[in-house]
């Protein structure tokens, strides 16, 4: 199917209304819908929580007997599977549109190219892959978890002008602004989990919450912690959705825990230590999307060396810290050649910081047939 300007033009507004479901859709993707006859829009929708109607159906209920000989744009294939709701596909069919055109096809195995071949089937036209690169982006998390089969892991961190995350006794508050600190709410609201561990727990006693956002939700709180040192009135623990991944199931410290509100689990790995390709994969399996990560320099050193971060946002303060004073990330690196070099995907202006936001996952490695 060839595109014209004006189905870009549309399927963009599919996307900015998606868009509108970045913090609350999970584990769900964020989808909109935009239906168009004669070159006027006559509904359009957006999935907003898991459970209630998606995109599709939002857009059909507000068009009405409009929507009969008008054109879909969708940001992902309308499913063909009952799940919580019934099939999208369907309800497009009875509506009488004569034209579906998604951004992207479904990963998700239970779709997979049947949504578009039912409504091709029914006489319907469709076609794929318009805005495909934007409408990947949108749901980066939950491809991921479809096609990899673990979420799309990102590092937040901030840091002085010397790279600098913590003087060498741990005191971190505060080395970026408050400009920083509060763009940081917006990647914990748009994240299924946050991922810490024991020493920043232990050091800086996180809550890891949404704050200054009204979503209506909060992430799930992971902490990294194979010897289960995390104590009982951690703030952390306050807030309720904590799960601890340790080695080795202490009992005494395990009830402790689990009386505080918070769910153990074992994740062993070698030397003692959490597996956390192991952890990531089960994190998939609850439906976690994306996971961010707030932590030291040892766990994120970890989760570079396993090959685990998609991407590193990076707030860099106008300061300096010196010598001896705590890293981003601790890795051992023999020779220059085996530097990390992520892709800037963005450099922005926070406050009086900068705010890097760097890939080292792309997504032509992370979904193949996606048009780059």
């Amino acid at each position: 199917m060839t595109f014209s300007i004006e189905d870009k033009t549309f399927m963009r507004q599919a996307l900015v209304l998606a868009a509108r479901g970045l913090y609350t859709t999970m584990p769900n993707p964020r989808v909109g819908c935009v239906l168009v006859r004669n070159g006027q829009v006559v509904g359009e929708g957006w999935h907003l929580r898991a459970g209630e109607p998606h995109a599709e159906i939002h857009a059909l209920r507000a068009a009405g007997e409009k929507a009969h000989g008008a054109t879909a744009y969708v940001t992902l294939e309308p499913c063909s599977h009952h799940g919580r709701t019934p099939p999208c596909a369907d309800a497009l069919i009875a509506s009488g549109v004569v034209r579906v055109v998604a951004a992207m096809r479904d990963p998700n195995p239970l779709v997979a190219g049947r949504g578009l071949t039912r409504l091709a089937a029914a006489g319907i036209e469709v076609g794929s892959g318009l805005l495909e690169t934007e409408a990947v982006e949108l749901n980066i998390g939950f491809v991921s978890r479809m096609v990899r089969g673990r979420p799309w892991l990102r590092v937040k961190t901030g840091c002085s002008l010397d790279g600098r995350t913590a003087l060498l006794d741990g005191q971190s508050q505060w080395i970026t602004s408050a400009e920083s600190r509060s763009d940081v709410q917006q990647l914990r609201a748009r994240s299924c989990a946050m991922l810490t561990g024991i020493g920043t727990v232990l050091l800086d006693n996180p809550q890891l919450t949404v704050r200054e956002l009204d979503t209506g939700r909060q992430p799930l709180r992971v902490i990294v912690d194979s010897q289960l040192r995390t104590p009982a009135d951690a703030r952390i623990l306050q807030t309720p959705g904590v799960l601890i991944a340790c080695c080795g199931a202490d009992t005494a410290r395990s009830k402790s825990l689990q009386e505080a509100g918070a769910e153990v689990v074992v994740m062993a790995g070698n030397k003692g230590r959490v597996d956390l390709q192991a952890l990531l994969e089960a994190l998939s399996r609850r439906g976690c999307n994306e996971v961010t990560v707030e932590a030291g320099a040892e766990l994120v050193g970890s989760l570079f060396k396993a090959g685990l971060v998609d991407d590193l946002v990076l707030y860099q303060a106008p300061v300096l810290i010196g010598d001896p004073a705590r890293g981003v990330a601790n890795l051992e690196l023999h020779s220059l050649p085996q530097k990390l070099a992520p892709r800037v995907l963005e450099k922005t202006d926070c406050g009086p910081d900068l705010k890097w936001t760097l890939r080292f996952t792309e997504l032509n490695t992370l979904l193949p047939q996606t048009a780059q």
